[in-house]
């Protein structure tokens, strides 16, 4: 899968397929897998991740079979595809390889068409009550947008993946109010004066009922997922579950909360302000582009400590001169590259920072940069480790 197949993850735009046709064939020639089950849809530049193993944690503890289709992966590729919070075995994976091989290389197929493809077949195969899918990029074109959800959620729109979604907010945001289907419940988690008219024409020419989680007041409910940004994650899933409960799916209060404080547990859930360690503090968040590391960096400012050290390492198609403002000139850097095709040397990534007044040496891994920065650091103080998902998945 991924040595024949282009995977966006690694390789970058090459493995960017702008149109349906290919997924459409697939599950065609799978009998269409995907029409046997019940979904939530989650789309939006940041937060789609957490939301959508909140509410597999949810649903899971309502007493339901839950799939969870998410990417990227960290560690592991069966961490994109799960039944209540187990991967996907190795077993099936191979068997769904083997069986449709010739019909993947006839119609080349990219790598994140061919698992949305798996993650269908899987899922239908064990008859789950319903699966959350996150969708892998935009929305209108992606793979995943060939289901008819029960609600379909857009957490917030921020300028990630330009290239290929546009250039403003509002031309995002069109892309990603593709998942807007007729008579399907949409929830927007954010609400912004570019883009919420965009959503709201969508829905009114679908006829679809829309809410912005944002106008909404709920109790005060908390989750094991740390970061102040779970908040607007948080509202816009307890939307997502009145919703739900509307419709006639049986959630309880409890489940609800018990869910909610139980998301690692239930999920497998990594990387979003995850501390390692305690002394010295080590913690990792793979927040990657403008508004996310924005969050990322504001939780930074509220912790305590004596010296604040940066092991960084960035993917090579971001603008760094949006991203990199955002870092803090007081820590102390450790320039690596992360081991992946798409990596940005460290060089490069020390003469870019420069420019930002942000200062530290190049490592030759993550790994190394991680091990300086731990025999430097004092018990009192900081270590985060961020830039992308691929440092990250280094360190965990």
């Amino acid at each position: 899968m991924f040595q024949q197949l282009p995977m966006f993850q690694r390789v970058g735009a090459q493995a960017f397929k702008k149109d349906l046709s290919r997924t459409l064939a697939l599950t065609k020639h799978l009998d269409n897998p995907e029409k046997d089950i019940k979904y939530i849809h989650v789309a939006g530049t940041n937060g789609k991740g957490s939301s959508s193993h909140m509410l597999a944690s949810i649903m899971q503890e309502a007493g339901y079979k839950v799939g969870l289709y998410t990417s990227p992966h960290l560690k592991d590729f069966r961490e994109r595809i799960k039944i209540n919070g187990k991967v996907i075995s190795q077993q099936e994976v191979v068997r769904f390889i083997d069986e449709n091989e010739d019909f993947l290389k006839k119609y080349e197929l990219s790598f994140f068409e061919m698992t949305v493809g798996m993650a269908f077949d899987y899922f239908a195969r064990q008859e789950v009550d319903i699966a959350v899918i996150e969708v892998g990029m935009g929305g209108r074109l992606d793979s995943t947008n060939i289901i008819t959800p029960e609600v379909a959620i857009i957490t917030n729109i921020g300028l990630d993946h330009t290239a290929f979604l546009g250039n403003t907010l509002a031309e995002i945001a069109s892309e990603k109010a593709g998942i807007i289907k007729k008579d399907t419940p949409v929830i927007i988690g954010e609400k912004h004066t570019e883009t919420a008219p965009v959503f709201t024409k969508k829905a009114e020419e679908v006829g679809s009922e829309i809410i912005f989680a944002s106008d909404l007041n709920f109790p005060n409910y908390h989750t094991d997922l740390k970061g102040d940004y779970q908040k607007k994650n948080l509202k816009t899933v307890l939307t997502t579950i009145q919703v739900l409960q509307e419709k006639g799916w049986n959630i309880t209060e409890e489940a609800v909360i018990n869910g909610l404080n139980n998301v690692k547990l239930h999920t497998g859930l990594q990387g979003r302000w995850d501390v390692l360690r305690e002394k010295p503090k080590v913690i990792c968040d793979t927040a990657h582009n403008a508004e996310g590391i924005e969050m990322v960096m504001n939780q930074l400012k509220k912790e305590k400590f004596q010296h604040l050290h940066i092991v960084l390492g960035v993917v090579n198609d971001k603008d760094l001169s949006i991203i990199l403002p955002l870092f803090p000139q007081n820590g102390k850097y450790y320039f690596c590259k992360p081991d992946v095709p798409r990596g940005l040397d460290a060089g490069n990534l020390q003469e870019e920072a420069e420019k930002f007044k942000l200062r530290g040496r190049i490592y030759t891994s993550v790994k190394e940069a991680l091990f300086a920065a731990e025999e430097e650091a004092l018990d009192e103080d900081l270590i985060f480790i961020g830039g992308s998902n691929f440092t990250v998945a280094e360190v965990i």
